[in-house]
């Protein structure tokens, strides 16, 4: 994988892809109006990350490009600002000043949401085991401008962190988190359009492990939800009580906790 910016090199874009590409440890290419294309045969590379004006795009020879945005959460937020609920919010139980652990952080949606209703007194700790996307999410949740400025705040808020959610639970002291959030990649998609196809390629496909779920109920004080597709055994392998809603493709499976 590489950095470089748009054909405009303006000051800003250099410097975030400098400072994106040393935290990173990968190499910074200056565009000098070369096509990406090119850029890939030349550094013999399958990936590169584009540090644009206002935002981030990965593109390569995976696929289609992917720029950050905040897609429904963006929807979801607003809903939640006028006072409205969200499933997943009373799903988990959250709370202003609540501490939660998302551990599969992918475009970081849920995580925004969860920033959102925890407020200024809480903390999201957002984990991505990919690189690439964890270098989106980062850049993307820096820079992103909604113009909403609730949400703006929220998306400040989260730390990204990169790591293998296992790992990071281990390193993790007891009771530690109010709640920790699975929302691994479906064993089988529920995409109807290829915009998401990106993603799904991108990022870590991996079954969750007993072990996390073991390591996650040490560390939540109230609860481990994950999310998952509707009647997927994920659920009933890894101990989860379903909680699901009529006329949707997922549901959410919680275990409830009381080491506070």
């Amino acid at each position: 994988m590489i950095i470089t910016t748009g054909d405009n090199e303006a000051p800003d874009s250099v410097s975030r892809a400098l400072a994106l590409a040393s935290e990173l440890g990968v190499p910074y290419v200056r565009r000098s109006r070369t096509s990406l294309n090119k850029l890939l045969s030349r550094h013999q590379t399958e990936m590169v990350l584009v540090i644009l004006e206002s935002g981030i795009r990965i593109a390569g020879t995976y696929g289609d490009p992917m720029e950050f945005h905040p897609s429904m959460s963006f929807v979801r937020a607003k809903r939640l600002l006028k006072g409205e609920q969200d499933y997943m919010l009373e799903i988990s139980g959250i709370q202003p000043g609540d501490q939660i652990l998302d551990c599969t952080a992918g475009l970081g949606s849920d995580s925004i949401i969860f920033s959102l209703a925890a407020g200024k007194e809480g903390k999201v700790t957002a984990l991505e085991s990919s690189l690439p996307l964890y270098g989106l999410l980062k850049e993307g949740l820096t820079t992103y401008q909604s113009g909403l400025k609730e949400f703006d705040e929220a998306l400040r808020r989260i730390e990204v962190r990169h790591a293998d959610h296992l790992d990071a639970l281990k390193g993790m002291p007891d009771n530690s988190m109010d709640v920790v959030y699975f929302d691994p990649m479906f064993r089988e998609p529920v995409m109807e359009s290829s915009s998401l196809s990106p993603l799904r390629t991108l990022a870590n496909g991996k079954p969750l492990e007993e072990a996390a779920i073991q390591e996650a109920c040490r560390v939540a004080r109230r609860a481990v939800v994950m999310k998952e597709k509707r009647d997927s055994g994920e659920f009933s392998r890894l101990g989860f009580t379903v909680r699901e809603r009529a006329h949707t493709k997922i549901a959410y499976g919680v275990i409830a906790l009381d080491n506070s």
